[in-house]
């Protein structure tokens, strides 16, 4: 089991998720976060610091955003489990399914908060 990022975070990517995370699971592609399910220990560390509240156990995901969780495990066996977010830095692609959504997903978050 793992804890998945899920809509709010596209286009935000806050990063306090990656501050708090005790093994660096936490990886950046172009528009999300992804928590490698193969690395994430489960600790919810990066939970309650989330400011777009994206961040759930995966058995907790709402039902429009299940999706998240296989788009996390596809990426990261495209990508391989890199054994270090800081040290492989930024993904230079997305999950198809996070690439195609529309721009504004989170526009009224971004307009009402600075990050």
């Amino acid at each position: 089991m793992a804890y998945v990022i899920a809509e709010p975070c596209v286009d935000v990517k806050d990063r306090a998720c990656v501050d708090e995370c005790p093994v660096d699971c936490i990886y950046e592609g172009q528009r999300t976060l992804y928590i490698d399910p193969n690395e994430c220990v489960d600790c919810g560390a990066c939970e309650p610091v989330c400011p777009t509240e994206a961040i759930f156990y995966e058995d907790d995901l709402p039902d429009d955003w299940v999706w998240y969780k296989d788009a996390a495990a596809t990426l990261f066996d495209e990508v391989g489990d890199p054994g270090g977010a800081q040290a492989f830095g930024i993904i230079d692609h997305d999950d198809p399914r996070v690439a195609e959504l529309p721009a504004d997903v989170n526009a009224e978050y971004l307009n009402n908060h600075s990050l």
